[in-house]
């Protein structure tokens, strides 16, 4: 027979010597090299656990021991046991014990008088591998709660078809003035402006009819205060406590859109300048230059002539002076905005 190589470290919980060397003949049956421990009483259950927890890989439980049992005994084990798979081998025929043992967190309920060893191992081995999904699963959870906790940005969690809140980091807390209760009684359509509604439920209604969604938008939200600011949005579909829901990341934009706006101003601004350079002063400056050379080339026939040409010169020279003056007002402003 095909033996599985992998050395199992079984702690095995029994007062009856008999019942012990039988469960350990059914695990050599189906396992190479299993490593067993054997312990008696409660008491040393409890002392061997909590130094070796982190290398044992299965309990095997008989729920009848000197100094305790039963129910008792279950519950003292499990919260001793943590994360140990234990799985109850008992004379008990009582189904409705059996029933309330898995509730109370046992891996598995076997009777002794139906074991055999394919029965024995086969429980062994799927709750081990149970056991460690669950605590991948687990370790998934906590790494997912501290991601969505600790993010410095607002995340919050939204139950698709009611707009509800589900949850909310501390930044939303601390960005928006709700508190956390205040946001579970709170639709995601609250924190916006009433005018920015229907675009907000058009986007919804579109992700409603795909699997997978991911959205990246910029919307304006309001703070209990009422004070209104953009964000830039990103989302997407998750499965929160059975509901189906959206995670939303939202980065506060307000202090970057102020920036472009700036920006977009002065360049206004600038193209303006750049056409008074090229259009404007072009005219004066060209009637100057004109002008002095009349003068200059011995054109004027009369003093009189050169004195008309010398004041149409000066006019000149004032509109360009003028001119220079709005493009270093505008300029200025550029400085201030």
């Amino acid at each position: 027979m095909h033996k599985d190589k992998k050395p199992y470290n079984i702690l095995i919980i029994e007062d009856n010597q008999g019942d012990f060397i039988l469960v350990q003949d059914y695990l050599y049956d189906m396992i190479l090299t299993p490593v067993i421990k054997h312990i008696k009483s409660y008491a040393e259950s409890k002392h061997y656990i909590n130094v070796n927890a982190s290398q044992i890989d299965a309990v095997l439980l008989d729920l009848t021991l000197p100094d305790n049992s039963g129910e008792k005994l279950l519950f003292d084990i499990l919260k001793i046991a943590n994360e140990i798979p234990v799985i109850v081998l008992t004379g008990y025929t009582d189904a409705n014990f059996a029933v309330k043992s898995l509730a109370l967190g046992a891996s598995d309920y076997l009777l002794k008088d139906e074991l055999n060893p394919a029965i024995l191992y086969k429980s062994i081995i799927y709750n081990i591998e149970r056991n460690k999904n669950l605590k991948r699963i687990k370790d998934s959870e906590q790494r997912y709660s501290e991601l969505f906790q600790f993010s410095p940005q607002p995340m919050w969690v939204y139950d698709i078809e009611t707009l509800l809140f589900l949850d909310v980091n501390e930044a939303t807390i601390d960005k928006y003035g709700y508190t956390l209760e205040e946001f579970k009684k709170m639709k995601i359509t609250e924190i916006r402006p009433e005018e920015d509604i229907p675009e907000l439920m058009n986007v919804i209604e579109k992700s409603k009819y795909k699997e997978r969604f991911k959205f990246k938008g910029e919307f304006r939200h309001r703070k209990k205060n009422g004070e209104v600011f953009f964000v830039e949005i990103t989302s997407n579909k998750i499965i929160y406590n059975g509901k189906k829901s959206e995670i939303i990341l939202a980065n506060d934009i307000t202090e970057k859109k102020k920036y472009l706006d700036k920006i977009e101003k002065q360049n206004i601004n600038l193209r303006d300048i750049a056409w008074l350079q090229s259009h404007i002063v072009r005219t004066p400056l060209s009637k100057i230059l004109g002008l002095l050379s009349l003068i200059s080339n011995g054109f004027v026939e009369s003093e009189n002539e050169k004195i008309e040409l010398i004041n149409d010169t000066l006019t000149a020279a004032n509109e360009l002076d003028k001119i220079i003056k709005d493009v270093v007002s505008k300029t200025n402003e550029l400085d201030k905005t």
